[in-house]
């Protein structure tokens, strides 16, 4: 996994242990579940949106968005990116 992601998933972990006052990330894990998927989805729409004519700049913007979010359902799940990783090992074979 990219270093900066790891350092993303570090920060989504610890926001969700030592929740700070005033992060957005530390707010999507007391909404619960549902708050944090329905972000998915919307961020999911706004890459496809994006993607249909809105420039590469807001496709990457958008795409860093999702990966966020996703980001935070694997931690909200307790699940990390190495078990994405692992899965798409998985498929490789």
């Amino acid at each position: 996994m990219n270093h900066i992601l790891e350092e993303l998933f570090a920060v989504i972990v610890d926001r969700r242990e030592n929740p700070r006052p005033g992060s957005y990330t530390a707010r999507l894990f007391a909404a619960g579940e549902d708050e944090i998927l329905k972000k998915v989805g919307e961020e999911a729409m706004e890459v496809i949106l994006a993607a249909k004519g809105q420039g590469d700049e807001r496709l990457t913007a958008e795409v860093a968005d999702l990966c966020y979010h996703l980001l935070v359902l694997l931690a909200a799940r307790g699940l990390t990116p190495a078990d994405v990783e692992a899965e798409l090992t998985r498929r490789r074979r």
